[in-house]
């Protein structure tokens, strides 16, 4: 596993970067945020462990940059002694896959390091395009289309659609897509109501064909057909 961890406390920085050199991991280190971006951008990573407060570009701001900027999709694992819900979901709102606080276990970090990549080994096995009608997800590029017009959706909802896609014509519950997105902390139900309007809106802009319908009390379902 080769991990990158953008740090700027020295003293957390050097814990984590000995206990994963002596367990045979590759780390590299950087110590601010710009720094941590450059490095996404010339190496290949299977994680990135992220603290939110950073010299120069905070975490948010340098995992918006790589979802939003770059299209950079590896797993990020965001750290902060920060324990409030708003933080914790403006990190996931900007395409962050977990969230720990400080002070945590280094065990606990590794198996979360783990559960991370192996989801993400798995979603890229026999990736092809997914298609509902004339919507299409490129999986390769990570982009969106209906008909010949490319759709522009934030980390967040371009997750749940991707979800709604895998799962055509059936229906996927609010409790389903909030643990997919948002694990055991997920939001109020408004959250996911507003990420659902934003896709509604982008993929019907230009078709009057409803993709995306609700199923009163229980979730969504995409599909041509009306519920």
């Amino acid at each position: 596993m080769k991990i990158l961890l953008v740090e700027d406390n020295r003293d957390l920085a050097l814990n984590i970067t000995e206990y994963f050199e002596n367990k045979n991991y590759t780390i590299d280190y950087a110590a601010d945020g710009p720094t941590g971006l450059n490095l996404l951008l010339g190496e290949t990573y299977d994680v990135v462990v992220l603290d939110v407060m950073l010299p120069g570009m905070d975490g948010f701001r340098l995992c918006e940059q790589m979802r939003e900027h770059n299209n950079i999709e590896v797993p990020v694992i965001m750290l902060t002694a920060r324990d409030r819900e708003q933080d914790k979901l403006k990190g996931f709102s900007v395409g962050a896959d977990d969230y720990l606080i400080k002070p945590f276990s280094l065990p606990e970090l590794e198996a979360r390091l783990h559960a991370l990549v192996r989801r993400a080994s798995q979603s890229v096995l026999g990736q092809k395009n997914l298609v509902v009608a004339d919507l299409v997800y490129n999986p390769a590029t990570m982009s969106f289309k209906r008909g010949d017009v490319k759709l522009s959706l934030k980390p967040v909802p371009r997750k749940i659609l991707v979800l709604l896609m895998q799962k055509a014509n059936h229906v996927v519950t609010r409790q389903e897509l909030e643990q997919e997105i948002w694990h055991d902390d997920p939001p109020d139900s408004e959250v996911l109501r507003s990420h659902i309007y934003a896709i509604r809106s982008e993929i019907n802009k230009s078709s009057s064909i409803n993709l995306l319908h609700t199923i009163r009390g229980t979730g969504y379902i995409l599909g041509e057909t009306e519920f």
